[in-house]
């Protein structure tokens, strides 16, 4: 978004508000790789973004400081240890001070931010996530290494999240079986298929949301194959079905308000998509994360 780009150690991070930061790493990926070069794709496309909201009118750089805090560097052969240096380097960026807004990889990078966000503040917090898939599955093949179906359930069990305080919104595609949802509901989680939201409507479901989180601190996780394959081919596990790109940034929209304490974009694929559309669907819902995160 032409922002400035900021070093760890640079000292106008004190002055900022709102941080971007890349996580550039698939080695949790089970099917398509190429989310590493998410954050790439993501920058190139973002230059387009303008000033203004003029959905919202919102002016979000001048509402709020914001810089590129830059990448990540992720061992790709090593998982603990990619997982550990993202974790390190946000939490160096919320003693900063500064809202992290995380760009992927692949959604198991979630889990680094989730963890820094809990050791900070001490408490499990409220997610909304807004996915094609709950990744609230086991461990594959019987395996403990977790992959990016199995964040947000590692996230429970480590307490990152209150699941009484979150929402999961979109989910279709086929199965390999009902775990997922069974865990989800035995710990009080909301989960909420894509024919509920279209039989509902985004706007009945997003208000649920808002209800479910209240006032709450929250996190807010967009996975790009929430969207429909149609709207964004560019992404590791696509499922048929989805929202449009409009009914995806209305849902985001839905957020203002609330009280956002991080918000992320993953599994932006660019070596699926040569065009850059699913590049540009992406920086522009980074740009309406940014501006929900914000006051009118």
């Amino acid at each position: 978004m032409r922002l400035p780009y900021l070093t760890p150690d640079d000292p106008r991070r004190a002055e900022v508000g709102i941080g971007f930061f890349g996580l550039p790493w698939d080695g949790a990926t089970s099917n398509r790789p190429g989310a590493r070069h998410g954050p790439r794709g993501l920058r190139d496309a973002s230059t387009m973004i303008r000033a203004m909201n003029r959905a919202t009118g919102q002016l979000p750089f001048e509402a709020a400081a914001c810089a590129d805090l830059g990448d990540v560097a992720m061992n790709p052969v090593d998982q603990d240890q990619a997982m550990g240096d993202a974790e390190a380097f946000v939490s160096k960026v919320l003693t900063q001070d500064i809202r992290p807004i995380m760009v992927g990889g692949d959604h198991l990078c979630t889990l680094a931010v989730l963890r820094a966000l809990k050791a900070q503040r001490g408490a499990p917090f409220g997610l909304i996530l807004l996915d094609s898939h709950t990744d609230l599955y086991p461990a594959y093949f019987g395996s403990e290494t977790l992959t990016h179906g199995n964040p947000f359930r590692q996230a429970v069990i480590e307490e990152l999240i209150d699941p009484k305080r979150s929402m999961m919104i979109g989910m279709r595609g086929t199965s390999y079986n009902n775990e997922d949802f069974e865990f989800g509901q035995a710990h009080g989680l909301k989960i909420v298929p894509i024919e509920a939201c279209f039989e509902r409507g985004f706007d009945a479901v997003m208000a649920e949301a808002r209800e479910i989180v209240g006032d709450n601190p929250t996190y807010v996780s967009f996975d790009i194959d929430f969207i429909d394959p149609t709207y964004a081919p560019g992404t590791g596990t696509p499922e048929i079905g989805g929202p449009t790109s409009f009914q995806a940034v209305q849902c985001v929209r839905a957020l203002q308000g609330l009280n956002i304490i991080g918000a992320d974009l993953v599994e932006v694929s660019p070596p699926f998509d040569p065009s850059g559309g699913t590049s540009w669907v992406g920086a522009s819902i980074l740009f309406e994360l940014l501006c929900a995160m914000l006051p009118k």
